[in-house]
């Protein structure tokens, strides 16, 4: 069937199996990923991605992460529904996801394509995903500072000539630690629940994973405190640092990513910036900073886009045309109902 497919529709197998294989799943383990495609709520990319993220699950686990997903995949694109559908079928079945992690960190590989007039990619696939994350945030850390330094060429150059001198024992940057951001609850740092934690740029990743990227020699771990009721960050539980560092440390945390809906670039990497610029009266505080990465820092100032970011870190971008798009930080864990006198255990 697979080849008949890639005939008729002249694509090739890869992609044929692929279009198989989500068909498959949408007419026997995905019924409510069917239903929003029928009521036009989701397109066949998004119906994708939630296939082959719970395409290792049994039947039985798939209907019930099906479930889990039918009120979250609404309004999302084609990344956002990888993380949601990934983070349910974690959730599903955690035993399950330790084993395909550790099967797939063994799968690791380097590739080389040729292409066409002298050039070719080199990548490496299924690498572990902290080593792949610091990796590109040292390499693009030193391509941005040697475009500061003057550099013609593009960032995108950059990165691949630091990267292939540094593959090649170059000069194409200078040792240093990078850093990326964990987020994981003390219970299961402590072993006593197996809650998937999340890697910022990334998405959610097994329990057991997490603690092995937490327990490295270079790890430095933080308290991070948060409103129970909303998740959101609240303060970093830290007691020296230069304010003006610390300040710009808590906007990335709480930021996690690029805040321009859609965007999933890692916050280490993108600007900070004031939604209501320095020169109307912007303030350098929690309550004005924002991430964007680079691109989306200069679409913010082009003629028509209005930035409001509202004292619980939401932002609403309206657009030239007069829409309107909201972006919230995501919480660190899920909303918990508050306690009411009567729930609360009797005293000793």
């Amino acid at each position: 069937m697979v080849q008949e497919v890639a005939f008729e529709l002249s694509v090739v197998d890869v992609h044929a199996a692929a279009l198989v294989s989500t068909a498959e799943a949408l007419t026997t383990r995905l019924p409510c990923t069917l239903g929003l495609m029928d009521r036009g709520l989701l397109g066949g990319a998004g119906a994708a991605k939630v296939a082959a993220a719970t395409a290792w699950l049994s039947d039985e686990d798939a209907r019930t992460a099906d479930a889990l997903l039918e009120d979250r995949l609404e309004g999302r694109n084609t990344e956002q529904i990888r993380k949601a559908a990934s983070h349910a079928a974690s959730t599903v079945d955690r035993d399950g996801a330790k084993r395909r992690t550790e099967h797939n960190r063994e799968g690791r590989r380097l590739r080389v394509r040729h292409g066409e007039t002298g050039v070719a990619s080199i990548e490496v696939e299924d690498g572990p995903v902290e080593k792949v994350t610091a990796a590109y945030t040292r390499i693009d850390r030193e391509a941005r500072a040697l475009k500061a330094g003057g550099e013609t060429r593009t960032l995108d150059q950059l990165r691949a000539d630091v990267a292939l001198d540094l593959l090649l024992g170059g000069q194409g940057g200078a040792s240093e630690r990078s850093e990326v951001f964990l987020y994981m609850d003390l219970a299961t740092y402590l072993g006593l629940n197996e809650d998937p934690a999340e890697l910022a740029g990334h998405g959610h990743i097994p329990a057991s994973l997490a603690r092995e990227i937490a327990s490295g020699p270079d790890a430095v771990l933080r308290r991070i405190i948060t409103d129970p009721l909303s998740g959101q960050v609240l303060d970093l539980g830290r007691e020296r640092y230069r304010p003006t560092a610390g300040l710009g440390e808590f906007v990335r945390v709480r930021d996690r990513e690029c805040r321009r809906p859609g965007c999933h670039r890692v916050a280490q990497a993108c600007d900070l910036d004031h939604s209501v610029p320095w020169q109307f009266g912007g303030h350098t505080n929690v309550d004005d900073l924002i991430a964007f990465c680079r691109r989306d820092h200069r679409l913010k100032d082009e003629p028509g886009w209005t930035y409001t970011l509202a004292a619980d870190g939401t932002l609403t971008i309206t657009t030239p045309t007069g829409q309107h798009y909201d972006s919230t930080p995501p919480p660190l864990h899920d909303p918990r109902p508050a306690v009411s006198p009567d729930d609360e255990p009797p005293p000793f």
